[in-house]
């Protein structure tokens, strides 16, 4: 049997919708797991422990989801106008629905999540709130300015229906119940969204509801309440004041209460006695876990994040806490600024959360000793044999060693030596596997281990090759402890061509490493050694350079002949020649062409013109206008780095073409 959950009420997100909130708390904890649900609303959710299931009503759409204990949708449960609250037998076989809209109790068979039974309640009774107490199943009903209890008999073979034969009202509107396995004839009520809050306690060992106890608080507007395992105590969840108030049943006078946040909204009882406490809040923790009776500081809180659209993170639905039996989890229901409602599941909520801060030495050297400090922070000592795992991660042991267990003391520090072998970037991880009443971390600081400097050499750097080359690179590996491996990477110029590993092996005896690069573009070529456990890592680069390949033909003339050594092409001066260029292609690429004149024994410059590459790298180029006869001349194209439309190449001349024009 559980503590019964209270349904959502909306007062307090309209009450409080323009406050903004400011506050914080210790220790917060993200939630491990959530999933989005088809709610509309909620009314009340409960967590079977047999079957790990997870039900939530759905009043405004008349529906009671199931989930698994890991959040996901199993089943549907419809046909329940307005169903509220929840209640789960003993024996976790039948879940008790109260369902206004159809003026009855309905139950459900927890194992084929089929309806069993429907127990009519009465025309208008509107029952919502159930909770097993004393043998029967107790029920508040009835509409506002009119609240009573009722029961249904569980005892014969048939059900019985009763209902409160006072005609006079004992609450404002039915009323919310809840009891405890612990104290199986009694019954706590109270109205949500009421202020003044009035709670009220009643026997029902003889089958009637008895009043033993009422009074009427200084809180208001109700979200929720619970009853501790042993029922000696009700902690109430409303909207002021800012902490979960905790009264004795007894005599319902004030007793501890629970610290929490603005605008408390949420509350369920674990049967160990756990409590979490919720609040509907948007910029500080939403739940906090504290253990029965101790309120100095929680055992851990959580704080959810924000999945919408408004600066305030999600909020706790009012009611929307449920803790699994066993305490494994804690399930919540939130919802964001879009109206989204989420089922998350918060694993180990009874433990204190470990933040392990590990602090070591930014630099040592290698094969010295060196200490490493830190301590595992939590709530509470660790007891007396608490030891944390150490693990040394290094350029010998990438998968971790682990070093020997180091002693915490009872605040948490610890302190341990070690002598690193390998040098480079060595971590320390030290991790707490957790205990009954800590959760399980860890943490981690890095070391800068000195390493001796080895040499690595690349030949051909700033050296110039005609287009196509091959070119052997070779790097050279000096002295190193066990690695002998090198990478020889190749990054051609121009962003079309990505850097690529051209070769990775082991020097040969004599320290080398080659790879053939054809030298179709500028490349710088990168040697790297990536260290061992002595030597440090080295990368040494080097760049080399490729011409294009470019040539010039001249066209249209009538004749060839030398003057002096070099060939000419004769050309009448009515006919224009044509300049052919064959050109290395890139797209985009262009080329100049560049004319000179021969002039009292000196060439001079006649201009020069860019012309763009056709596809297949060729381009014809046509000499018109009028030509003067006598002169000597000559033309080249050229590639020119940056110039030609891309920096790929290094700048390449032609040779000259001569020419001369005659009548």
């Amino acid at each position: 049997m559980r503590t019964r959950r209270i349904s959502t009420a909306t007062s307090l997100a309209v009450l409080f919708s323009s406050v903004v909130l400011v506050g914080g708390a210790a220790n917060p904890a993200a939630a491990d797991s959530s999933r989005n649900l088809p709610a509309a609303s909620v009314g009340d959710i409960l967590a079977d422990g047999v079957h790990k299931r997870v039900f939530i009503s759905d009043p405004s759409r008349g529906n009671v989801l199931v989930t698994d204990y890991n959040g996901a949708l199993v089943a549907t449960l419809a046909s329940l106008p307005g169903v509220t609250g929840l209640e789960l037998s003993a024996d976790s076989g039948t879940l008790y629905a109260a369902v206004p809209g159809a003026d009855a109790i309905v139950t459900i068979d927890t194992a084929t999540l089929k309806e069993s039974a429907r127990y009519a309640t009465g025309t208008d009774t509107d029952p919502k709130y159930p909770a097993l107490a004393g043998g029967r199943l107790w029920f508040g009903y009835g509409t506002a300015g009119s609240g009573h209890i009722g029961s249904l008999d569980l005892s014969g073979p048939e059900p019985v229906v009763t209902l409160d034969p006072e005609t006079s009202s004992t609450w404002y509107a039915a009323p919310t119940l809840v009891s405890a396995p612990g104290a199986p004839g009694l019954l706590a009520a109270g109205i949500e969204g009421q202020s003044p809050t009035e709670l009220a306690v009643y026997d029902v060992a003889a089958g009637t509801a008895t009043q033993t106890a009422r009074t009427s608080t200084d809180g208001g507007n109700l979200s929720d309440l619970a009853l501790s395992p042993d029922g000696r105590q009700l902690v109430v969840a409303s909207g002021y004041p800012y902490h979960h108030q905790a009264y004795r049943t007894s005599d319902l006078a004030p007793d501890i209460s629970y610290p929490s946040d603005a605008y408390p909204n949420a509350v369920d009882i674990a049967p160990n006695g756990m409590v979490a406490a919720g609040i509907m809040g948007w910029y500080e923790p939403d739940v906090y876990v504290y253990k029965q009776g101790v309120t100095a500081k929680p055992v851990r809180t959580y704080d959810f994040p924000n999945t919408g659209y408004s600066s305030g993170s999600d909020t706790l639905d009012p009611a929307g806490l449920a803790w699994a039996p066993d305490t494994s989890r804690l399930f919540a229901l939130t919802v964001n600024s879009y109206g989204t409602r989420s089922l998350r599941v918060l694993t180990d909520p009874v433990r204190s959360v470990s933040t392990v801060t590990v602090s070591a030495p930014a630099k040592a050297a290698r094969a010295k000793k060196l200490t490493v400090t830190g301590k595992v922070a939590s709530n509470g000592a660790f007891g007396a044999g608490a030891r944390a795992t150490v693990t040394r991660t290094d350029i010998e042991s990438p998968k971790g060693k682990a070093l020997a267990a180091v002693p915490l003391k009872p605040n948490g520090t610890f302190s341990f030596a070690d002598t690193p072998p390998a040098g480079g970037t060595v971590t320390y991880k030290v991790s707490y596997a957790g205990d009954a009443t800590h959760s399980p971390g860890s943490g981690s600081d890095k070391v800068a281990v000195s390493r001796a400097a080895t040499s690595l050499t690349l030949n051909h750097n700033k050296s110039l090759y005609a287009y196509g080359a091959h070119v052997s690179f070779t790097a050279h590996l000096g002295r190193t402890y066990k690695n002998r491996t090198v990478e020889l990477w190749v990054d051609p110029f121009g962003a079309d061509k990505p850097k690529r590993l051209a070769r990775t092996g082991k020097v040969d005896s004599k320290g080398n490493l080659s790879t053939t690069v054809v030298m179709t573009r500028d490349a710088t070529v990168t040697a790297v050694f990536k260290g061992d456990g002595r030597y440090a890592s080295r990368t040494v680069t080097s760049t080399a350079y490729a011409k294009v390949k470019v040539s010039t033909s001249v066209s249209k003339q009538y004749k060839t002949a030398r003057i002096g050594s070099t060939p000419y092409a004769y050309f009448h001066k009515k006919t224009d020649p044509a300049f052919t260029t064959t050109m290395s292609y890139l797209k985009n690429r262009s080329y100049r062409l560049s004319l000179e004149v021969y002039y009292a024994g000196k060439w001079y410059d006649a201009g020069s013109q860019y012309f763009k590459l056709g596809t297949k790298g060729k381009s014809i180029v046509t000499l018109t206008g009028t030509h003067e006869t006598g002169y000597r001349m000559r033309v080249r194209a050229s590639y020119v780095n940056g110039s030609s439309g891309d920096s790929v190449n290094s700048t390449t001349h032609g040779a000259w073409k001569y020419f001369y024009f005659t009548k």
